[in-house]
């Protein structure tokens, strides 16, 4: 906290009101529910509230979504339920552009719809909810399959890009956590396991050993400082049995 408000003292003083030390007891990420965020941001499907949900793929020439109803089946009729889950789709997907700054060529496939005015409905539907984008956005008319194209400007690597790096054990054709992402997911973990430190002793890690000799390395400070914390030594246990991602703590 004092590290950055001294940066924003000599670079951006109009920024002083912005931030705040936080000094709750739980993880940062588990009181603001970042966490959970973060584990949506990764998954391909999200589901909707409805019972709908929409699938997010990447690729290196566009972004198709597609929208699908699930176990939704609506009150009346079959138009009623694809209309509605194709409304709630939009907010969720206009969410998901900004929170996973996705940008390029984007490619959304509602479910079809008969009625053109119902096309049209969700077409508009969608340019409101991409006006609050800060991003620009052109969208273009809703095709007779239920296709959308548009086009977000790309201001800054994509969520996925910054959490994710190439899957070694599929040859890129997937991707994993990166292994800044799984320390730190451990380092919360921690915190969560060790909130009441009530006697000075061990707890153990088992991790990777990959993971393990980032921990050892580049986040060494930061396994000191959280030892402090907690007040108990942290020991890690590298595994060569253990996929990238998983870890066990014990102790």
């Amino acid at each position: 906290y004092e590290n950055i408000m001294r940066f924003i003292k000599a670079f951006a003083p109009r920024l002083k009101y912005s931030v705040e030390l936080y000094e709750g007891k739980d993880p940062v990420f588990d009181s603001f529910g970042i966490e959970m965020e973060i584990s949506r941001a990764l998954e391909n499907k999200i589901w909707l509230k409805s019972g709908g949900y929409i699938v997010i793929e990447t690729t290196e020439a566009l972004t198709p979504i597609d929208v699908n109803t699930g176990s939704y089946v609506g009150k009346r009729n079959l138009e009623e339920t694809i209309l509605k889950t194709n409304l709630e789709a939009v907010k969720e997907i206009a969410y998901q552009l900004r929170f996973r700054n996705i940008g390029g060529l984007i490619v959304i496939d509602f479910i079809d719809m008969a009625k053109r005015s119902d096309r049209e409905r969700v077409f508009m539907a969608l340019k409101e909810a991409l006006s609050k984008d800060k991003a620009k956005t052109n969208v273009l008319p809703m095709s007779d399959l239920g296709l959308i194209e548009m086009t977000r400007k790309r201001t800054r690597a994509s969520l996925n890009m910054l959490l994710t790096e190439p899957c070694s054990y599929c040859e890129g054709k997937g991707v994993l956590k990166s292994r800044q992402t799984v320390c730190y997911e451990i380092f919360r973990e921690l915190e969560r396991e060790c909130a009441l430190p009530d006697s000075e002793g061990h707890v153990y890690v088992m991790v990777n050993p990959e993971i393990e000799t980032m921990l050892r390395e580049e986040e060494q400070d930061s396994i000191i400082d959280l030892e402090k914390r907690i007040n108990k030594r942290i020991v890690i246990i590298g595994k060569s049995n253990f996929h990238l991602e998983q870890y066990e703590i014990t102790g």
